[in-house]
């Protein structure tokens, strides 16, 4: 039996080993085999590596050039532990068959001159040294790629990895490197170059002193000195109180004196004489009924503009315009941005001694009215507080009504004969004011729901009716229930989203009403019945945006023809725009000697003249 058994166990024997080859050529892409278990483990302990931790900034340059017994150190201490590891592994993996094999094994490498061998030690010895041969190669193998990283210097350092070695190799580099460098004994010379060296001192040469010259300019204001050189007081003056740019002129009756004329030249006598003799005011035939639209455009096709008919009034802005109802002489009058108010005759000439200035107020005239039943009268208001009427028959500015707590914006007849007016204010107030009654007060101060009051227009028939126009809205009231208190409107306009520059009742029959707004939109409304909603007809596109500079557009009706209005425009080149109700354009004025943009605008009552003022004081006449 023990003959068998050891046959069988020699087949085995010889049959494992062919297995153990097979395996190895069908796996030659794995990166290490090995013939024997043990073998096996032995080399996965021997690809262990122990790094020692280093840094370079504990080491000084001499130290790194010396660590030879630090790592023949780490290194025996590395085998005698593999060593030890090795032992305790392989009798963990060995199973009880194999060990007997592999004390044999074990026996034969420790004593190898032995001459008593049996036949199975011989063949495992052979194939113990083949797999130690093995292990040895695929190491070398391994390593073959870091042979290059090999120092001649390093060569104790077999326990290392390649990476470490060339890690190692790098660091004695660098620190010969920068040693070669003398950094050291650099920066010691520059330290003592630079303690040596002192900054050069520059001396300015101090200029001589001229005993004759002139010296620097000193400010004699600084030294308290007057132009002269004289020292001033110390106790300074008190400042002088500035007067004001635009005081207000005195109460009572003003006497008319022309600004550019002599107040003693036959001229201006013969103008006073003049607008003196139209005591009667001119029949208006108010019953005929509206022309056509054909024969109305062909009328405006012969209302020309030449150099006589553009007239420089004022030196300001012109805020107003108003035209004489006479039939026989052309009188334009004009209230100026500085208080100014003038008068032109279209019929004298040459034509700069038809020009008159007068002075009868000190700050803008926004509004301008002949008096319907005294051609001889025209009436003013100014933003001042003030409302006079020029009596060009005794030659003054009498005044009618004076408040100068507050600042007017606008006025209008409420009666047809102009005994009483109502006056609108910026600040939202208005008055009623009652010529006949002594005195230059108020009769009544409504107060209002509006922020502001801009214009002020009375129905042309139903007198007791007026339109108000507002910062965006606009209200019509009825002037028998007026309160102090406060006094709620009739009707309001809300459909305007901007600010509103003026409103007008058509000048016959007031059944319409036109706005002029500051979204570029002139609107018409049909007002046939006051005590009802005001629905919208028409809304006109066009161009209100006039700027800081010029004075706004209002949009006027045409006397003759209500459903006509009249307005400025901004196209170039200049002209002043006809548009009718229905928001169609009629006609345009315009020609050569129109270069300005024309904000205010009116039309004689009766005759085919047109006058337009702009920003710089001048008028421009279109007449047949």
């Amino acid at each position: 039996m023990s003959g068998s058994g050891a046959a069988a166990e020699k087949a085995d024997s010889r049959q494992r080993p062919q297995m153990k080859v097979n395996e190895y050529k069908e796996n030659q892409n794995i990166g290490y085999v090995s013939l024997k278990p043990v073998q096996t483990t032995v080399s996965i302990k021997t690809a262990t590596v122990y790094l020692t931790p280093f840094s370079l900034s504990n080491y000084q340059l001499d130290q790194l050039m010396c660590p030879k017994s630090l790592l023949e150190k780490n290194s025996n201490n590395e085998v005698a532990c593999k060593k030890t590891k090795i032992k305790k592994t392989c009798r963990r993996i060995i199973p009880p068959k194999m060990k007997t094999t592999s004390s044999k094994a074990e026996s034969t490498l420790q004593n190898p001159s032995s001459a008593v061998h049996t036949e199975s030690n011989e063949l495992q010895h052979e194939r113990t040294t083949d797999a130690m041969n093995l292990d040895v190669d695929m190491e070398s193998s391994q390593d073959g790629d870091s042979d290059e990283a090999t120092t001649p210097g390093l060569d104790d350092f077999s326990g290392l990895s390649p990476y470490e070695r060339k890690r190692l190799k790098n660091i004695s580099e660098n620190a010969n490197f920068f040693a070669s460098l003398q950094l050291s004994e650099s920066a010691a010379r520059l330290r003592e170059m630079i303690k040596k060296r002192q900054p050069p001192k520059s001396k300015r040469k101090k200029p001589k002193k001229r005993e004759n010259g002139i010296g620097c300019r000193r400010s004699m204001r600084l030294l308290k000195a007057d132009p002269s050189g004289v020292l001033l007081s110390a106790t300074p003056a008190p400042p002088a109180l500035v007067a004001d740019e635009t005081p207000l002129l005195p109460p009572g009756p003003l006497e008319m004196t022309s600004e550019n004329q002599d107040d003693n030249n036959e001229g201006f006598k013969g103008f006073l004489r003049t607008w003196a003799g139209m005591s009667k005011p001119s029949s208006k035939n108010t019953e005929k009924g509206l022309s056509s639209i054909k024969s109305y455009k062909a009328n405006l096709n012969g209302m020309v503009i030449s150099e006589d008919t553009v007239y420089k009034v004022t030196t300001g802005p012109i805020f107003s315009v108003a035209l004489h109802p006479s039939e026989t002489r052309t009188l334009v009058a004009v209230g100026a941005k500085f208080g100014q108010v003038g008068l032109c005759d279209l019929t004298q000439q040459p034509k700069e001694d038809g020009v008159y200035l007068f002075h009868p107020h000190s700050q803008p005239v926004s509004c301008l009215y002949f008096s319907p039943v005294n051609p001889a009268h025209i009436l003013s208001l100014s933003y001042d507080g003030t409302l006079r009427c020029g009596d060009f028959s005794r030659a003054v500015f009498e005044e009618v009504y004076r408040n100068e707590r507050s600042s007017f914006s606008s006025f209008d007849f409420l009666a047809e004969d102009a005994s009483t007016l109502i006056v609108g204010h910026w600040d939202g107030k208005m008055s009623l004011v009652d010529r006949r009654t002594p005195g230059t007060s108020y009769e009544k101060l409504i107060s209002s729901s509006m922020g502001k009051i801009r214009t002020v227009h009375v129905h042309p028939v139903h007198r007791q009716y007026f339109i108000t126009a507002g910062l965006r809205d606009i209200h019509i009231y009825d002037a028998r229930h007026l309160n102090s208190r406060g006094s709620q409107p009739l009707i309001s306009l809300t459909e305007h989203t901007k600010s509103i520059a003026s409103a007008y009742f058509s000048p016959l029959t007031g059944n319409r009403v036109v706005t002029t707004c500051a979204d570029c939109n002139l609107r018409i409304f049909d007002s046939s019945c006051v005590s009802s909603n005001i629905p919208l007809l028409t809304t006109i596109r066009h161009n209100t945006f006039t700027g800081r500079w010029l004075t706004r557009f209002q949009a006027m009706w045409d006397p003759k023809q209500e459903d006509c209005v009249i307005v400025g425009s901004m196209a170039r080149p200049r002209r002043i725009e006809i548009f009718h109700e229905t928001g169609r354009r009629v006609h345009s004025f315009g020609g050569e000697c129109l270069v300005s943009v024309c904000s205010i605008n009116a039309m004689h009552p009766t005759q085919y003249i047109l006058a337009g003022g702009n920003s710089s004081g001048k008028i421009h006449v279109f007449m047949n």
